[in-house]
């Protein structure tokens, strides 16, 4: 699929979607207080956003 000059394949969907999973994630461990944890699948969540990205 074609959206302006990128060309985006189900590999950067899955991988954008991951990291929207993983922010989730994120959010129910700060508001259990788990800070370790939100930081560790906070790298993840950033890891997989930047692999969305370099794959297009």
């Amino acid at each position: 699929m074609d959206v302006g000059d990128l060309h985006f394949t189900y590999a950067n969907v899955l991988m954008f979607g991951l990291a929207v999973f993983l922010l989730m994630g994120v959010v129910s461990f700060v508001r259990q207080g788990l800070r370790t944890a939100a930081v560790v699948v906070g790298v993840l969540a950033a890891c997989a956003a930047a692999g969305g990205v370099m794959w297009l």
